[in-house]
């Protein structure tokens, strides 16, 4: 039963320190002039550190801070945009479609094709009326006479 035990910790134990060394192998230090520079081996991300009152301080070497803050600025204007249009549909200064219905001028212009063509239509309409009623023309035969 005591061996069991001591099988059981020891399993336990080689478990945990196996968890503990794959974060820990996650980063590389390699000494230069001055401190350290740490590789994130998942992302391959590089930082400059040194040695301040016994704690390592790192800092993003500069191409990848110029990488990161122009896409910090890209996504701080997508931002703006994206409040501004909230605020000024809150304020209810910009209508909003329904999904699948057209918007304004296509509305406006589908109801000008409209427009005219029954215009055209009532026009042609009035034309066959006009010749139907001139006297003497196209007048159908009576049954009734014989």
């Amino acid at each position: 039963m005591r061996c069991l035990a001591i099988a059981v910790a020891a399993a336990c134990l080689s478990q945990t320190v196996t968890g503990a060394s794959a974060s820990e192998d996650r980063y590389r230090l390699e000494k230069k002039d001055g401190g350290y520079v740490r590789m994130d081996t998942q992302t391959g991300a590089m930082s400059l550190c040194e040695e301040r009152s016994g704690q390592l301080v790192c800092k993003l070497a500069a191409d990848e801070r110029d990488a990161y803050q122009s896409q910090i600025e890209q996504l701080q204007g997508s931002l703006k945009t994206l409040e501004d249009r909230v605020t000024a549909l809150e304020k209810g200064r910009v209508a909003v479609p329904a999904p699948g219905l057209p918007s304004e001028e296509e509305f406006e212009k589908g109801m000008g094709y409209m427009e005219r063509f029954f215009r055209r239509f009532m026009g042609i309409v009035k034309d066959f009326e006009q010749e139907e009623n001139k006297p003497g023309q196209n007048q159908p035969a009576d049954p009734n006479k014989t």
